[in-house]
């Protein structure tokens, strides 16, 4: 399993970064990274930390860990701004808290974090047509998630992303230890968002060249 979007304690996680690790490690993931939430009030904070943990357990660990962070309900004209911001204080992964049809998240919000350059687009809901081939343009992966709520527009995304070719990966957002999922049940949640057998390993391969290309960053 290679899960791009979790949350530890530096936001509304329940575990430290390495307990984080060692858990996801324990259940047979590859890779993991800690995307914890952020805005102009903690970015500056929770990156560094968070990069500052997994420089520490480096070469103690049996998987890739990856700082990362999700810019969450900020005013899409601030989410650009925000996005450099997070790569210049260590984000490996920027993910994006997307328009999910359980939150009140701006309108607009798919559209510019798409614009940004975000490397995931969490949860993004009922996203329009343009949206999804402007991720396509740009590269920006569109997420099927575990996470309970949010994961009630999985089969739309899906089948959307699918029809016009827009990369997709799975994640749990997970906050809790009883979140993180194996790959057994990864293949279940994207079977059960209606994706042909066939085409889950492609989804998995984008999760790998998301990791490739974090790992470069460093």
């Amino acid at each position: 399993m290679i899960d791009l979007h979790t949350h530890s304690l530096f936001s509304d996680g329940e575990l430290l970064p390495a307990e984080l690790i060692r858990r996801a490690s324990a259940i047979g993931y590859k890779a993991i990274a800690i995307t914890d939430h952020v805005d102009q009030s903690n970015i500056d904070m929770v990156i560094p930390r968070i990069a500052k943990a997994i420089k520490a357990l480096k070469g103690f660990i049996p998987i890739d860990a990856i700082a990362g962070a999700e810019i969450t309900h900020v005013p899409p004209l601030l989410i650009p701004e925000l996005v450099k911001e997070a790569r210049r204080l260590g984000a490996r992964i920027v993910v994006v808290h997307g328009e999910s049809i359980i939150e009140p998240v701006a309108e607009g919000t798919n559209r510019v974090a798409i614009e940004a350059g975000a490397d995931i687009l969490a949860h993004p809901g009922l996203i329009s047509t343009e949206d999804l081939l402007f991720a396509k343009e740009k590269g920006v992966v569109l997420e099927i998630t575990s996470r309970k709520g949010h994961s009630l527009s999985n089969g739309y995304v899906a089948k959307e992303a699918m029809k016009f070719g827009v990369p997709l990966s799975i994640n749990t957002d997970a906050h809790s230890p009883g979140e993180l999922i194996t790959i057994e049940t990864a293949r279940k949640i994207l079977l059960a968002s209606g994706i042909d057998e066939n085409r889950i390993e492609s989804i998995f391969e984008t999760s790998r060249y998301l990791v490739e290309k974090a790992l470069r960053r460093d």
